[in-house]
């Protein structure tokens, strides 16, 4: 049973710090496409592309928001 619980507070640890670093690439390419639309230098496939990647982090910062938070039943 311990050892049961430890594995859960493991993979809930590991959950935690990948959605932080889901977190900061989401930051960081929302920076990259900023800047790349300002100053015009990006070519709209790239811009496209960069969003895409955005997108799909949203998507699994979602899931694993989703799988940290304990569900309650009203």
């Amino acid at each position: 049973m311990a050892r049961r619980d430890d594995e859960e507070r493991a993979e809930e640890q590991a959950a935690r710090e990948e959605l932080a670093r889901l977190r900061e690439e989401h930051r960081d390419l929302d920076s990259a496409i900023e800047a790349l639309e300002r100053v015009g230098a990006g070519d709209r496939l790239q811009i496209q592309r960069l969003k895409k990647r955005k997108l799909g982090l949203k998507d699994r910062m979602s899931f694993l928001h989703d799988q940290l938070t304990p569900d309650i039943i009203a």
